[in-house]
């Protein structure tokens, strides 16, 4: 995909920042607001040398308001405008789940930086990223039940997960706008901060996780937290846990970590996400691996 309309991609130093970027319309998501990020992820998985990624929002007031109703591009937000009579078409599928099942399946780890308003898929976006920091202006709704509508992105799955069911009930049921002490307290966010410190905390977050941590590591520990708890038995998971271990402790990564606590350096680790991941990854999706 070429430039970008509707959000902003920047990296730095190791740290991609995807930017929603429609300030006018506090950041409405619209059906290219989602190609384009999803784009942006398979750049971030392709690339390297980027070992986190931050999205946030433009401007002050939002991160992103929902989305646009009457968007200008004429691509349909949630599912397709066409008429179909077979529900299990791929038209019927909603356009803020194919954007969050992307990020779910995102190699690097992800933090959102909340800095305003996140209704709606705004606030349902945010829930397959890792970590969740918000600013103290920030205000927050599962909204779709004053909508005529039901959650969406997949947020059925993913917020009862992340703050439990009795709170991702009360949330989803009653529809209502809660503000950023409320998300704090509901474990949606891991932390408040003011407007102008919010991106410097994500960006020292991402910075612990690019100086000190193996990119293949990260990225396993991340499937296996995010997959593993879905198994019927912890047998399922030591067994996912036990090949990890037996495979990268033999790894170089492994060495360049041993090397550098003994010599009490900053490790360099030398495995690459886009080649050295263990050979049995994506345990998920390979039917009978056990």
């Amino acid at each position: 995909m070429g430039e970008y309309r509707q959000i902003l991609f920047d990296v730095a130093d190791g740290v991609a920042t995807i930017t929603l970027n429609r300030p006018d319309k506090m950041n409405a998501f619209t059906g290219t607001m989602m190609q384009e990020m999803c784009d942006a992820f398979d750049r971030t998985d392709a690339d390297d040398a980027i070992r986190a990624v931050i999205v946030t929002g433009h401007g002050s007031r939002a991160f992103c308001a929902g989305a646009d109703l009457t968007p200008e591009d004429g691509k349909q937000v949630f599912a397709s405008g066409d008429t179909v009579s077979d529900l299990s078409d791929p038209r019927v599928r909603d356009s803020g789940g194919l954007l969050t099942l992307r990020i779910y399946r995102s190699k690097k780890p992800v933090i959102g930086a909340i800095n305003g308003a996140a209704v709606g898929i705004g606030a349902t976006m945010q829930l397959p990223m890792d970590i969740r920091l918000a600013s103290t202006t920030a205000r927050f709704g599962f909204v779709f039940a004053r909508r005529g509508i039901v959650p969406e992105a997949a947020s059925s799955w993913f917020l009862p997960r992340i703050v439990g069911l009795p709170q991702a009930l009360e949330w989803c049921i009653t529809g209502r706008v809660f503000d950023a002490a409320e998300a704090l307290r509901g474990g949606l966010v891991r932390s408040l901060h003011a407007p102008e410190d919010l991106l410097p905390a994500a960006r020292a977050l991402a910075r612990e996780i690019a100086d000190n941590t193996s990119a293949v590591c990260v990225a396993m520990t991340r499937a296996m937290l995010w997959h593993n708890p879905q198994f019927d038995h912890p047998m399922f998971a030591h067994q996912v846990d036990s090949r990890a271990i037996y495979t990268l402790s033999r790894g170089s990564d492994a060495k360049e970590g041993i090397a550098s606590f003994l010599e009490k350096r900053t490790p360099r680790y030398p495995a690459r996400v886009s080649s050295d991941m263990p050979p049995f990854y994506p345990w998920w999706e390979e039917p009978g691996w056990e």
